[in-house]
């Protein structure tokens, strides 16, 4: 028989090796193909309006005026906030804002109606919990815009009753006029933003965990000899046999998720799918090579299990689609290359949101490529150690 076709054979035996433990443990079921569908839904319906919208907040009015009530009704008016109780005094609604009742309150004092009509400059103030950003953000720029409608009103009444014609009030009001145009996003929906890399991101973390696992668990049962045997004693064969049908099972969860973000739910692919579908392909083989080096560098279960599990959360971090890669330490810049999830993150950047050609996101497909070649470094050792290695509970 021709060494080709023994090779051939070899592989096959393993593939159909690894499907039988595939399907004999219910655990390969849910983290390959359970858990990646749970988050999917869950993270898309999760923020499925796109924005936190009715936030609660309070009302502190002690001028009690038509002014300062049309004030609060234009204020609650925003999609972003609700008001939800008026209070007597700033201490009340500081206390319900502590106790988590409220994220923030805006406060009128006494006499803001009869100042702004003699041009004596009251002050408004708005209170805001930054505990939750997100929430703290969106009220922040709900109140301010508030504040500066109603300063911008007063000053117009004002003017209109010193015999300025309209078109003067609103010249000298706002000299310049601001035309803001968001890009590839215009609704500002953070679902866009977040899903379309904490979805790829639960994906390469499960892919880590359960090669490490794959790998670990045939070294804890001492069954790694015998895998190693069904590949011809060739660790190659061995590798490509286990995690071939893995990377179908995970290839074709991550074309679903394609399929549903940008197919289902309409989310911006400007460069057509085909870009990120290959990206996804590469960020699947990437996290398999990844997770090799991993149990390659620490041949215990539980060791290769935390370090898959640290590593795959942190990339959630380092990515760059919450903080910004740009504003953080240069060695953090520098380590960010470092984790397959941020090469694919920049590539869904310039492929599906700006629409640019793959020649553009060059450099990260090559650093995915370069991921695919990692477990070469640690293929020898790898392999004595699942001919050598005695595994310590």
């Amino acid at each position: 028989m021709k060494r080709r076709e023994k090779k051939y054979i070899a592989l096959r035996n393993v593939m159909a090796r690894e499907c039988r433990r595939l399907i004999s443990r219910p655990l390969y079921l849910f983290c390959m193909v359970i858990a990646p569908l749970f988050c999917y839904i869950f993270f898309t319906t999760l923020m499925d309006s796109g924005l936190p919208t009715h936030l609660p907040v309070g009302a502190v009015d002690l001028d009690n005026t038509s002014t300062s009530r049309n004030i609060l009704r234009n204020l609650d008016a925003f999609q972003q906030t609700a008001i939800v109780a008026h209070y007597a005094s700033v201490g009340e609604a500081r206390s319900a804002m502590q106790e988590g009742e409220i994220y923030g309150f805006f406060y009128i004092p006494k006499g803001l109606s009869q100042q702004a009509q003699t041009q004596q400059q009251p002050t408004l103030s708005f209170y805001t919990n930054n505990s939750y950003l997100i929430a703290g953000s969106l009220l922040f720029r709900d109140m301010k815009m508030m504040g500066e409608l109603a300063a911008g009103s007063a000053g117009r009444s004002v003017m209109l009753a010193q015999g300025a014609t309209d078109d003067q009030a609103m010249a000298l009001l706002q000299p310049i006029v601001i035309d803001t145009h968001a890009l590839n996003n215009p609704w500002l929906n953070y679902s866009v933003y977040l899903c379309n890399t904490l979805v790829p991101g639960v994906l390469m973390l499960m892919i880590f965990m359960v090669t490490v696992f794959s790998i670990g668990v045939e070294i804890k049962e001492r069954t790694a000899r015998e895998w190693l045997r069904t590949g011809n004693n060739s660790i190659y064969i061995a590798l490509a046999g286990k995690f071939l049908p893995q990377t179908a099972v995970f290839f074709l969860m991550g074309i679903f998720y394609n399929v549903y973000l940008y197919g289902i739910l309409d989310f911006p692919c400007n460069s057509g799918i085909f870009p990120m579908i290959l990206a996804t392909l590469l960020l699947v083989l990437a996290s398999q090579s990844c997770g090799i080096v991993m149990i390659g560098v620490l041949p215990t279960l539980r060791l290769g299990l935390s370090f898959a599990s640290l590593w795959g959360v942190i990339s959630f971090s380092i990515s760059g689609f919450s903080f910004p890669v740009m504003a953080m330490h240069p060695v953090l810049q520098a380590l960010s290359n470092l984790f397959p999830l941020r090469h694919y993150f920049l590539i869904y950047v310039d492929q599906a949101l700006n629409g640019y050609d793959m020649a553009y996101s060059w450099f990260h497909y090559v650093a995915l490529l370069i991921f695919i070649l990692l477990p070469f470094l640690v293929v020898h050792r790898l392999k004595e150690t699942l001919i050598y290695y005695k595994y310590v509970p």
